[in-house]
C-alpha cells in the first residue's frame, strides 16, 4: 500500500490541486460557476476512482454530488461524507501566496481548502481508488459531497430525507476534524452543535451629531455592547434562562477518560499568543471547548469605521452571535431562548430585532462500535500509537441530520491540525498527514471488512 501511494503522489496532488484552484465559496453569490465546477471535478474524480457512478444532485442551494460503488448488495455499506465548499479567502493582503493557487512549502499545502475539506475529502476517493484497482475493495462505499457546509447545510438535510433510501448505510466515515497532535493521533467521536444569531439595535431613525445628541439619546452601539455583556456572568456561564437545562453533566469517570488526550495549556497559550485562558468556571480548557456549550460574538459593527474622524451617533448597531451546544441541546430551542432573553435586555429608547441564521445539532459517537473499533486499529497501525477518543469544539450540522435520518452513527477521522489554521489565511496541510490519512482510511476498509 505505502509503495501504491508512493508511487502515484504525484499525481494525487496534481489532481488535489485541480480542486483546490476553483473558488468555490458556497457564501457568495458570484461564485455560483465555481460551485457547478468544483461538483463536476468530483464527479470525474470519482468516475476516475472505481465508482459505478457518480452524479450532481440539484438541491435548493448549491447541488450535492452523490456516487456510489456496490461490490455487494449483502455486504457493509459506508457513507463517505465531504464538502466541496470552502471560506473566503478575506483578508487575501494576508496570504503568503493566493489562495486559489495551490503550493508546496516546508512540506505542506497552502491553499483555500488545503485542509477544509478538499484535501481531507480527497484522501477517501484515493483510499477508495486504491482498494477498487487492488480488488480489496469488500464493502459498498457511497459518496456525499456537499456543497453548502461552510454556510450550515441549509439544503442537504431535506435533499437527505428525499434520497433515505439511496443513501442507506451502515456507518457514516468523514475527514473534516483535526487530531489532537500528529504525534497524538485522536479520533473524534462526537461534535458540539451550533445556534447562529444575528441581532439588530436601532436607536434613533438617522444617523445624528454626536455633540448635539449625545449623552441624550441612547446610543445602538453603547446600548448592543452592553446588552452583549449580559450574556455571560463572572463564572463564564450563559445568563439565557434555560439554556442549561438539557446539557448533560459528565461523570467523573469520563471527564477522567477525556482528561487522558495531552493537552499543554502553555503551548496552546504561545499558539494563538495570548497571556490568559477563560472560560466556565469549573471546568479545564479542553472541557470547555468539547462538554460544554459556549456563547460568542463572531462579528460586530455600526456607525463610521471610516478612515479618519466622523463624530456621529449611529441609527444602528449589528452583532453576530454564535452559540456552541453539546449534543442533547436543540438548536431551534436554544435559538427561540436566546431571542426571548436578548429582547428582554433592551432597554427603552431603542428597537432590537433577532434573527436565526442556521443551526444544528451535536452528536456522539460510541466508541464500542465497529467503525470506532476498525479507525482505530488502523491509525493505530500507521501511527505506531493508538488513537485518543476526543470531542470536538467545533460544528458540522448536517452530520447530526444525517445520524437522525440514516440511523447510522458518523466517525469522525480527521487527519488536520491545529497548525494548518483553517477558515484564516495561509491555511495548509501537511503532506505527510495527507499521505498517511490515505493509508489509514484504505486501511480502516480492510480490518472493517475482516471476516
Amino acid at each position: 500500500m505505502k509503495k501504491f501511494i508512493q508511487d502515484n503522489s504525484k499525481r494525487y496532488l496534481s489532481e488535489l490541486f485541480e480542486l483546490l484552484q476553483i473558488p468555490s465559496i458556497s457564501s457568495m453569490a458570484e461564485h455560483k460557476p465555481d460551485m457547478q465546477k468544483a461538483a463536476e471535478k468530483y464527479v470525474q474524480f470519482l468516475m476516475e476512482a472505481g465508482a459505478d457512478y457518480a452524479e450532481i444532485y440539484p438541491t435548493e442551494g448549491h447541488p450535492v454530488v452523490f456516487a456510489q460503488k456496490v461490490v455487494d448488495p449483502r455486504a457493509k455499506t459506508v457513507l463517505v461524507y465531504a464538502h466541496y465548499d470552502v471560506q473566503p479567502a478575506d483578508p487575501i493582503e494576508l496570504w503568503k501566496t493566493p489562495p486559489f493557487k495551490p503550493q508546496v512549502r516546508d512540506g505542506a499545502i497552502y491553499a483555500r481548502g488545503a485542509n477544509d475539506d478538499k484535501g481531507q475529502g480527497f484522501m477517501h476517493i484515493k483510499a477508495f481508488e486504491y482498494l477498487v484497482k487492488t480488488n480489496q475493495l469488500k464493502c459498498n462505499v457511497k459518496f456525499i459531497i456537499d456543497g453548502e457546509e461552510e454556510i450550515g447545510s441549509p439544503s442537504l438535510g431535506k435533499w437527505a430525507k428525499e434520497n433515505k433510501k439511496m443513501l442507506s448505510c451502515d456507518d457514516i466515515l468523514v475527514s473534516d476534524t483535526t487530531m489532537i497532535d500528529e504525534k497524538v493521533p485522536s479520533l473524534n467521536v462526537g461534535m458540539r452543535g451550533l445556534a447562529y444569531m444575528e441581532v439588530e439595535v436601532t436607536g434613533p431613525n438617522k444617523d445624528l451629531h454626536s455633540g448635539h445628541y449625545g449623552g441624550a439619546v441612547a446610543n445602538p452601539i453603547n446600548v448592543l455592547c452592553s446588552m452583549i455583556d449580559k450574556l455571560i456572568d463572572k463564572d463564564g456561564r450563559i445568563t439565557i434562562k434555560g439554556f442549561y437545562d438539557d446539557v448533560v453533566e459528565l461523570s467523573k469517570k469520563e471527564r477522567a477518560m477525556l482528561a487522558k488526550a495531552p493537552f499543554n495549556e502553555k503551548e496552546y497559550m504561545e499558539f494563538i499568543d495570548v497571556d490568559g485562558l477563560t472560560g466556565e468556571k469549573g471546568f479545564s480548557t479542553m472541557e470547555r471547548t468539547g462538554i460544554r456549550p459556549c456563547l460568542d460574538v463572531n462579528g460586530i459593527w455600526g456607525g463610521y469605521i471610516g478612515e479618519g474622524a466622523k463624530t456621529v451617533l449611529p441609527s444602528k448597531a449589528y452583532a453576530k452571535i454564535s452559540m456552541r451546544l453539546v449534543p442533547d441541546q436543540d438548536h431551534k430551542k436554544i435559538a427561540k431562548l436566546f431571542e426571548k432573553h436578548f429582547l428582554k435586555l433592551a432597554p427603552k429608547g431603542v428597537k432590537v430585532k433577532v434573527k436565526s441564521h442556521h443551526g444544528g445539532q451535536g452528536f456522539l459517537c460510541p466508541i464500542s462500535s465497529d467503525v470506532y473499533k476498525s479507525a482505530s486499529r488502523a491509525i493505530t497501525q500507521v501511527y505506531g500509537i493508538e488513537p485518543v477518543p476526543n470531542r470536538g469544539g467545533g460544528s458540522i450540522p448536517v452530520l447530526a441530520d444525517l445520524q437522525q435520518i440514516l440511523k447510522a452513527n458518523p466517525l469522525l477521522m480527521g487527519f488536520g491540525l491545529e497548525r494548518d489554521v483553517i477558515h484564516s489565511p495561509n491555511e495548509s496541510y501537511l503532506l505527510s498527514q495527507f499521505y498517511k490519512g490515505i493509508e489509514s482510511i484504505a486501511l480502516f476498509y480492510l480490518i472493517y471488512t475482516e471476516k
